[in-house]
């Protein structure tokens, strides 16, 4: 499952990517306690799956077709059980994903299918390089979209009882699928959470929001691009971008700021950020009425950005921070922009320094979430309050200089 890159959809034996990982996050309360049914006979379980197909006004011919063979796949709870979770900083995986060759592919990509692109942001407002950016870290532009039985994926995970209320919807959904002629239950395969094809979509989405790109009657996100492309973007205007708007710019800071300011949602318009000394390196302040907060991947010493509204979709689409700010760079480099500044930024902490920054955190009774080794939200955030009680730059990077200080 590794060819010259490994695209993020194809990470599935280490986290729910795409908008698995997504609607996995909206929904923890009733993980805790499922209100559907799981577990049990396998047989049984699926013919409360026929019935709530049959309620749903889906064919019995479809609803057999779609569940003939239907198995649990131990793989798939392995992988389930295996996730883990981004320890790479910033600069790394940036510089892992955002490849010359993979911008190269991408250009070429994006003069190839202009026909396609120009359409994605004529009807959805979306820019081609966007969905681009998308396709190559998924699953790296179609070549790498996962081994897995989508269906017997999706049988599996609502058959278990971690997360039925999230995959059970996804089954019914791939059956409509089936009923349509878009899926095949023996042969369509993608990630292990049941996502599929060269962007890495769940069944739901795909019903709604699927675009027949290339005019054949079908949706097929397997093997068209065009249908791939086309509901990416209709998918995309759904999660609230904006037409004409940026996403993410790149910025160079000055020395002092009122760096506890930093971090998303900050409050502040772009207008704000520039007349604090905050410079955009493409000089375009077009934008400053927006809504901006100004990230620090790694520290006010490391690469800088201003994101605006529309980076709420790169969110939307993974919770990941150091994903969703990697691709919304990608995103700019196929527009136009420049390889980002570098910078010199501080020695960030290993996995045991982290561990040991968030357990010292959380004695001094900051929330934190699980001690993980993972600089997330929550930890950047004590380390702000932190280090402006310590009257250091709050810029939210995690040094030994703050651990020792702690």
């Amino acid at each position: 499952m590794q060819p010259r890159f490994l695209p993020i959809g194809a990470l599935a034996a280490l986290f729910l990517s795409g908008t698995a990982l997504a609607q996995q996050a909206q929904a923890p309360a009733q993980a805790e306690a499922p209100a559907v049914a799981c577990g049990g006979d396998l047989s049984a379980f699926l013919d409360g799956v026929r019935q709530e197909a049959a309620a749903k006004q889906i064919p019995g011919n479809a609803i057999d077709t779609a569940l003939a063979g239907a198995a649990i796949d131990p793989k798939v709870l392995s992988h389930d059980r295996a996730q883990g979770v981004f320890r790479q900083t910033f600069l790394e995986f940036s510089k892992r994903t955002v490849s010359q060759s993979r911008l190269d592919i991408g250009r070429k990509k994006l003069q190839e299918l202009s026909n396609v692109f120009q359409r994605s942001e004529q009807e959805f407002g979306v820019p081609g390089a966007v969905i681009a950016a998308f396709w190559a870290m998924e699953t790296d532009f179609g070549a790498v979209q996962g081994d897995f039985n989508t269906r017997n994926a999706l049988v599996t995970l609502s058959h278990d009882c971690r997360r039925p209320e999230l995959f059970r919807p996804q089954l019914i959904a791939a059956i409509q699928m089936v009923q349509h002629g878009d899926l095949d239950p023996a042969t369509t395969t993608g990630a292990w959470a049941g996502e599929i094809g060269q962007v890495q979509m769940l069944p739901k989405d795909i019903i709604a929001f699927g675009v027949d790109g290339d005019g054949d009657g079908h949706i097929n996100v397997k093997s068209s691009a065009p249908d791939a492309i086309l509901t990416a973007a209709k998918f995309i205007q759904h999660l609230g971008f904006t037409r004409g708007q940026p996403w993410i710019q790149e910025v160079s800071v000055p020395e002092i700021l009122p760096f506890e300011r930093t971090g998303l949602q900050s409050g502040m318009t772009a207008g704000d950020w520039f007349a604090l000394g905050v410079a955009p390196r493409d000089g375009n302040t077009e934008f400053s009425g927006l809504a901006a907060s100004l990230v620090l991947p790694q520290g006010r010493k490391g690469p800088a950005f201003i994101t605006y509204p529309n980076f709420n979709i790169y969110l939307e689409w993974n919770q990941s921070f150091i994903y969703t700010t990697s691709a919304a760079y990608f995103a700019t480099r196929l527009a136009g922009a420049p390889p980002y500044q570098k910078g010199e930024p501080e020695t960030g902490l290993d996995d045991g320094g982290m561990k040991a920054l968030q357990t010292r955190l959380a004695e001094l009774g900051h929330d934190v979430g699980k001690i993980d080794g993972i600089l997330g939200s929550g930890t950047r955030a004590a380390i702000q309050k932190e280090q402006l009680r310590l009257g250091l730059p709050a810029d939210g990077w995690a040094t030994p200089a703050l651990l020792g200080a702690l």
